[in-house]
């Protein structure tokens, strides 16, 4: 397991064992558990616990500095909605269609069956290589699949 999966996995875990949807941390304490420099600390924030990803991270630098890690949770059909329109949108990434993804596996709208489909449809191997602009059919694919999926009348 690489250090950025081991620090993901360890704020993870703070936050489960937290009880609550926020937890706050210093950098230099992270950096000095697992033996790196804080930049990596914040190269893990800005990477695993972006919005996309369903996190909200707030901090405050200097001495006695901290960070806040808010975990977002959409409870609202309009919410999850305007989750899915802003986060794929017309154009989306590999990188975010899949934190996307993992996001609404995690917050239990997506079973991991689905989650693993959903990937594997938009990963770069599966759409053409000669398709101008792969970004437009990948964000158009995930919202239409993912509409599709939350819809109750199935």
């Amino acid at each position: 397991m690489t250090l950025v999966n081991q620090i993901e996995k360890y704020i993870k875990s703070l936050l489960s064992q937290s009880g609550c949807d926020a937890i706050e941390l210093k950098r230099s304490d992270l950096a000095e558990t697992f033996m790196c420099v804080p930049s990596q600390i914040n190269y893990v924030l800005e990477t695993r616990f972006s919005i996309h990803n369903g996190y909200l991270v707030e901090s405050k630098r200097g001495g006695g500095g901290y960070v806040r890690i808010i975990k977002l949770s959409p409870d609202k059909e309009g919410e999850l909605l305007n989750m899915i329109n802003s986060a794929s949108g017309r154009k989306i990434s590999q990188v975010a269609g899949e934190s996307l993804i993992d996001r609404l596996t995690e917050e239990k709208f997506l079973t991991e069956r689905e989650g693993i489909l959903l990937k594997s449809m938009i990963n770069s191997n599966v759409l053409s290589q000669e398709n101008s602009d792969m970004n437009v059919l990948r964000g158009e694919l995930l919202k239409t699949v993912l509409l599709n999926l939350l819809r109750d009348d199935f």
